[in-house]
């Protein structure tokens, strides 16, 4: 399945805004108090067919009991926010495989 974020926020109400019109640190300290687990990617890498951003290393949230994920998303004007969404498997997968070890 090809997934891509921005399509989804604009056509889908299934996601959850966690924090929104913030920095960056602030963002990424609310994913690694509230995430089940965390892993860490570099900036510039695609994630749900959106290019994320931010300083290194970004962490993503992953909760594969409920199949979500929770991660920065900066959109121009708009600041940075943190978005939990759900997601298939094979998307945790795709992000597992980018995460820095």
């Amino acid at each position: 399945m090809s997934f891509c974020l921005e399509t989804y926020l604009q056509q889908s109400d299934d996601y959850d805004i966690l924090i929104k019109q913030t920095g960056f640190k602030d963002c990424a300290k609310l994913i690694k108090e509230k995430a089940k687990s965390v892993v860490y990617i570099k900036p510039g890498e695609k994630i749900l067919g959106a290019r994320i951003i931010g300083l290194p290393p970004i962490p993503i949230g992953i909760d594969e009991e409920n199949v979500k994920v929770m991660m920065p998303y900066t959109k121009p004007c708009y600041g940075t926010a943190v978005v939990e969404l759900p997601v298939d498997v094979e998307e945790i997968d795709k992000i597992k495989a980018v995460a820095i070890k």
